[in-house]
């Protein structure tokens, strides 16, 4: 078996996976929700939702961070998954390589800035309290909460990273390019492993009224496991959720020689930005086109060596049109006949950490030889003809996946992973 790919770059393997969503803790407890088409959106408890149009998630209530705010939470859901991934991979806090964090962008809980409040004279700005809270060092809590690269740095020292760790936030495509991030420092010879991470507990009120003011959310309460539509021609927007998920990345040659499972490899990804729109994708779905393109060439594989496809799917009536139309330039009539299913049906869309969970998932789809239906398909959409794996598991022998993440801001990416080294 070669260590290097068709390129003659090292091969990437994956030895570790960790997940968390809102159907539970860790890769068995999901996977064996995900294949029973179980949802984990309910209603929302978390603070008050009664004069909100949309008054459901798939918020992760059962973490004890949930009630301190998204950075603690972001941060809590960040270790879980990345201590169970490095305990399958059998490194545990002996990462010796980078590690890449995909993380909400950070801003200060609510409670903490009434804290900022209670604390200072009546007169001084809030601006102004802030800094002083910077600058004098005694509420370390409400510092921390306000550093972007705080979470990676504490992660780092836990695990045993190497180098300066990378937080990054590339909207809904953060977990691929962090994954892609570290892809390529191994094949560039930077290291021998990487730890790439996808975290956001972002669910915040503020969060669930800012995509309410931009019609993305779904207002379809009752029930509110129903609410999630990919694909459907009923559908009517997106669940906001949170959720993680963390792979360990290695060179082929060094997993073998330590002994380590190979759970799956990376064999290639794209990216292409899209200045359409700040929030809307380009109509005619040119950079979605190119970024599946450009997985496919990195990965030197053709379009019909490709036998399933973890959809990006968000359940939104533009973004599930262009991902058809995006797909079936790429594979043409043989579009109609690729299995390609949606998790957020189940698990909703956790934003930063999307592209991370739903490449762990695309690699146990070809570890367990199962695919994931894609639920609450009840209303076909005539406009999609679409294999969406329609409310029940499949049973399949898939040796290759494409999963795409087409992020809010025109960042879009892409990532092709086989179930064995070529």
């Amino acid at each position: 078996m070669s260590k290097n790919d068709r390129f003659g770059r090292r091969t990437v393997a994956v030895t570790g996976i960790g997940v968390v969503t809102a159907l539970g803790v860790g890769k068995r407890e999901n996977w064996q929700a995900l294949t029973a088409g179980k949802s984990g959106i309910h209603a929302i408890t978390r603070f008050p939702v009664d004069l909100l149009s949309t008054r459901i998630s798939g918020m992760v209530d059962f973490l004890p961070s949930s009630t301190r705010g998204a950075s603690a939470l972001t941060d809590e859901l960040a270790e879980t998954a990345g201590r169970e991934a490095l305990a399958e991979a059998g490194l545990d806090t002996a990462l010796g390589g980078p590690l890449f964090l995909a993380a909400p962008p950070v801003e200060l809980d609510w409670h903490e800035r009434f804290a900022l409040y209670r604390h200072g004279p009546e007169q001084e700005e809030g601006y102004r309290r802030l800094l002083a809270v910077a600058r004098d060092g005694r509420r370390p809590d409400a510092y921390d909460q306000t550093q972007f690269g705080m979470i990676a740095e504490r992660l780092a020292e836990l695990f045993g990273a190497r180098g300066l760790p990378v937080t990054l936030s590339t909207a809904c495509a953060s977990g691929a390019t962090a994954i892609q991030l570290g892809v390529e420092a191994i094949r560039r010879g930077e290291c021998d492993r990487a730890l790439a991470i996808g975290a956001d507990g972002s669910a915040t009120a503020e969060a669930l009224i800012r995509f309410s003011l931009l019609s993305a959310l779904s207002t379809q309460n009752e029930p509110p496991e129903k609410a999630s539509r990919p694909f459907s021609k009923d559908r009517d927007g997106f669940v906001i959720s949170e959720g993680s998920a963390a792979l360990v990345l290695e060179s082929l040659e060094s997993a073998q020689a330590r002994g380590a499972e190979i759970l799956g490899v990376i064999r290639g990804c794209g990216e292409k930005a899209d200045d359409f729109h700040r929030t809307r994708s380009k109509p005619d779905g040119s950079p979605a086109i190119a970024a599946v393109r450009a997985a496919l060439a990195d990965a030197g594989m053709a379009a019909d060596e490709v036998g399933y496809i973890n959809a990006h799917g968000t359940s939104t009536p533009e973004n599930d049109k262009m991902e058809h139309l995006s797909l079936s330039t790429v594979f043409g009539e043989r579009m109609r006949e690729i299995p390609i299913s949606s998790n957020k049906s189940m698990i909703g869309h956790t934003l930063s950490a999307a592209g991370a969970i739903e490449a762990a998932f695309s690699l146990l789809t070809m570890r367990e030889g199962v695919i994931p239906p894609t639920i609450n398909y009840d209303t076909p959409d005539p406009a999609i003809e679409l294999d969406v794996v329609p409310n029940i598991k499949r049973h399949a022998d898939v040796a290759s996946t494409l999963s795409n993440s087409f992020g809010f801001g025109g960042q879009n990416a892409c990532l092709v992973m086989g179930r064995e080294p070529v």
